[in-house]
């Protein structure tokens, strides 16, 4: 125990030899500590050695209820955490898991005691710097402090919200609704995409029946009924969108026939409990499983198409439509899903086109019931001030 420098076997002359940076290691509370001092001088290392056994103390007695909990290594406690998330929250167990699993990447090796307000400060740097998106990077700050005790995670929160730093701040995303012909360039690329043949359909599912990403991934083909062209949405995010049904129109109707003749091409039947999108690489082989992402094959018929956007804005686009058809705020919500018309409000993208011509047909309907005189009936041009000025757009 103390201070010393590891041994390494040099590969040009096969001997041993030290390593130039000191390490240390001591016992504490039962468990070893064996850390580098990240120094070439050895009376600094021993200084750092009882710098960080002070450390310890301290935050082992700082919590007297919580000592044994403080000494447990991030790793264990995601385990225990883990499980026990499963069996009471079921449904996003998948979701903590992922998120934890960058928690124990970058800072299972640590015991509870190690995280500060500096260790999540610079798990969000490390975070951003792999390009992880600020809303995910939240979220799993989150789930790391609830894996400590409350006082500890109290500490560091009330710490980082003093510093304004608690959470990263999220760039307000608003999604888009695709143009006639957007929307008929990406259905035209994914129909060709050579390696997914599921990626059509997916497309059309969320275009034409706004299904989400996950509801379409884990349809089953016992809630795809192609005899009354209905679809029946299983367990989804909402209670509003689970249990929905929405009628296949034409187009959506004749990529699911379509698609169906493929499937029972691959597989030899459609079972009622298989998934209509299986799982597996490069090509689908196992329909009792659902594929796990679409991302790829977005992304590649969205390079073909040339269009900008998320997969989500499919359904966007498909609450736009909508709106922009003359369907009520009651039919929307049933055939969406949402619980409020704030949601409805949020997905639907009122296009330009649309907005000129609500206002226009104002201006016909007031013509209507006041048919103008021979002397009001001048043209635009002759009405138009000519003194008005020119707005020009700075670029």
């Amino acid at each position: 125990m103390g201070v010393y420098r590891p041994q390494y076997k040099d590969k040009k002359t096969g001997k041993l030899k030290h390593t130039k940076t000191w390490y240390y290691e001591f016992i504490f509370a039962g468990r070893l500590i064996k850390e580098s001092a990240k120094t070439t001088s050895k009376t600094v290392a021993k200084v750092a050695e009882r710098r960080r056994r002070r450390e310890l103390e301290e935050g082992f007695n700082g919590i007297g209820d919580a000592r044994d909990e403080r000494i447990r290594p991030i790793r264990e406690l995601a385990e225990t955490f883990l499980a026990d998330y499963a069996i009471r929250q079921p449904k996003s167990a998948a979701f903590a898991e992922h998120a934890i699993k960058h928690v124990e990447r970058l800072l299972g090796h640590l015991i509870a005691v190690d995280i500060a307000d500096k260790v999540v400060l610079k798990y969000q740097t490390d975070r951003l710097s792999e390009h992880a998106a600020p809303k995910t990077i939240n979220e799993e700050v989150g789930f790391l402090l609830r894996l400590l005790n409350v006082a500890q995670a109290g500490a560091i929160r009330a710490q980082l919200r003093q510093q304004k730093r608690l959470k990263l701040k999220l760039e307000k995303r608003i999604g888009k609704a695709y143009t006639p012909e957007e929307k008929a360039a990406l259905t035209g690329a994914a129909s060709k995409a050579p390696r997914s043949k599921g990626i059509h359909f997916a497309t059309m599912l969320a275009l034409h029946a706004g299904l989400r990403d996950k509801e379409i991934r884990t349809l089953q083909w016992n809630r795809l009924n192609l005899a009354t062209r209905m679809i029946t949405v299983g367990q989804t995010k909402t209670a509003a969108g689970s249990g929905r049904t929405i009628p296949m129109n034409d187009d959506l109707f004749a990529a699911a026939i379509n698609y169906a003749k493929w499937y029972t091409g691959r597989f030899a039947s459609s079972k009622q409990d298989w998934y209509v999108f299986p799982f597996g690489k490069p090509a689908p082989n196992d329909p009792t499983r659902p594929q796990t992402s679409l991302k790829t094959a977005w992304r590649n018929i969205r390079a073909k198409a040339n269009v900008q956007g998320r997969f989500h804005d499919n359904r966007h686009t498909f609450v736009t439509d909508l709106a922009e058809s003359g369907a009520g705020d009651q039919v929307i919500q049933d055939l969406a899903g949402h619980v409020s018309r704030d949601m409805v409000k949020h997905y639907s993208h009122i296009r330009i086109e649309a907005k000129w011509r609500a206002v226009q047909a104002l201006a016909r309907s007031a013509a209507k019931r006041e048919e103008p005189t021979a002397a009001q009936r001048v043209s635009i041009s002759e009405s138009v001030p000519q003194d008005v000025p020119q707005v020009t757009v700075a670029n």
